[in-house]
């Protein structure tokens, strides 16, 4: 029998059960005992029966889907986080429905209006940005906004975020207590609040030092254009000798120029930390030092947010700002210790 052709009808006919019973079986979070779910889903299988999810959204006025924008999947933090946040969100009965946002975007209104057209029941931004107006918009049709790992001033827009200052500053900390004297910036997306904030952090930890920026370059939170920057400030004869690039993905594209084109060692001539934490951080390759973003904890706070606001129909705006953790391994090492 062809699928489309098998109501849910037919299904509580052959399994002997009432039609919102059926209803019930294939509404996330619907309450069925156990012994009826097991007669209905044989039915269906028998039958060849599918639940039609688009008209029961167009009925009930949820279509039970998030929607994501993310640019950067490049970076192995956010295909982490997106795998992450669609497994939690399944959990509860939602799925992800993934826009890609031009790098080069700084926000990305476009995007989340074609994103409204799908009737979205919310949307998670991460590493991209939105303007007030549209903000305000999706405020006013009850479409919760969470952004993931920005931040922004709009009183109308949820975020999570760690404490990206918090983490620049431990970086700088840590840096200036291994005795470093000459000590280097690379920095991300100047529109980020990420990248904003890390820097005020460490600028404000090398002060508390009594130190200030050696030197800084741009790396726009790119692989190439990170290893542009390592090659501007390293391929000199007084060059730092503790760099801090502005998250992982980033220090992986600077590590390797130091190590395959420039010949240094890392960290006997020049020690390298990170921010994020991501998987590779840990491989032997990298054994980066970095500041760790709790991903868990981020993804699990955004599922909240969603699930609250969609479940009240009302507006709950609430900033999250999450701690982080310095992990140290080996591209770090006293200033002056012989290699």
């Amino acid at each position: 029998m062809a699928n489309e052709k098998v109501t849910s009808l037919e299904v509580a006919a052959l399994a002997g059960v009432s039609q919102s019973a059926v209803s019930r079986v294939f509404t996330p979070g619907s309450s069925v005992s156990p012994k009826t779910a097991e007669k209905v889903r044989a039915a269906a299988t028998q039958l060849g029966y599918r639940p039609n999810i688009l008209a029961r959204s167009l009925k009930s006025g949820k279509s039970q889907i998030i929607g994501l924008v993310v640019a950067y999947l490049e970076n192995y933090f956010y295909p982490e986080m997106v795998e992450r946040l669609s497994t939690e969100l399944q959990k509860v009965g939602y799925h992800v429905l993934i826009f890609l946002a031009p790098v080069s975007t700084v926000n990305v209104d476009k995007v989340i209006s074609e994103i409204m057209d799908y009737q979205v029941d919310g949307i998670v931004m991460a590493s991209v940005s939105m303007s007030s107006d549209l903000a305000a918009r999706c405020a006013a049709t009850g479409i919760p906004v969470v952004l993931f790992n920005r931040a922004h001033e709009d009183k109308n827009l949820s975020s999570v975020t760690s404490d990206n200052f918090a983490g620049g500053k431990a970086l700088a900390d840590y840096l200036c207590s291994l005795g470093h004297q000459r000590i280097a910036y690379i920095a991300g997306f100047a529109g980020a609040s990420t990248q904003i904030d890390r820097e005020a952090g460490f600028c404000a930890g090398l002060a508390e030092a009594g130190q200030k920026l050696f030197a800084r370059a741009e790396g726009n939170f790119d692989y190439a254009t990170a290893q542009a920057a390592a090659r501007e400030l390293f391929a000199t004869s007084k060059r730092p000798d503790a760099v801090f690039v502005g998250n992982d993905h980033m220090a992986f594209a600077v590590m390797d120029v130091l190590r395959f084109e420039l010949g240094l060692k890392v960290p006997q001539d020049v020690s390298v930390v990170g921010f994020d934490d991501v998987p590779p951080a840990s491989w032997p390759a990298y054994n980066l030092t970095t500041f760790r973003q709790r991903v868990d904890q981020m993804v699990a706070e955004t599922v909240t947010m969603l699930t609250t606001w969609i479940a009240a129909d009302t507006p709950k705006v609430t900033r999250v700002v999450l701690n982080g953790e310095l992990v140290i391994r080996g591209t770090t090492r006293r200033y002056g210790d012989a290699g």
